[in-house]
């Protein structure tokens, strides 16, 4: 799946979902190394736990960060 994430540096998030476990994470732009820690941290996670995990945290001043749009993400690929 793709997603255009809002208000953050990343400009694109891309993953996978087999059976209700979260995959294949990468994004496109933003902060390389942490996101890169991200992506193989959720590897393998539950789909809800990654968004429980990961769902309202901000990065500096913004409303939302790279983490909370992933959770975003995966919210609307599972139809929440």
């Amino acid at each position: 799946m793709q997603y255009i994430p809002q208000g953050v540096c990343s400009r694109k998030i891309e993953f996978d979902i087999e059976h209700n476990k979260v995959t294949n994470v990468s994004f496109t732009g933003g902060c390389d190394g942490n996101l890169k820690g991200i992506s193989r941290l959720v590897e393998g996670m539950d789909v809800e736990d990654v968004i429980s995990r990961l769902a309202g945290i901000k990065c500096g001043r913004k409303h939302t960060s790279c983490p909370d749009q992933l959770a975003q993400a995966l919210k609307k690929a599972i139809g929440k």
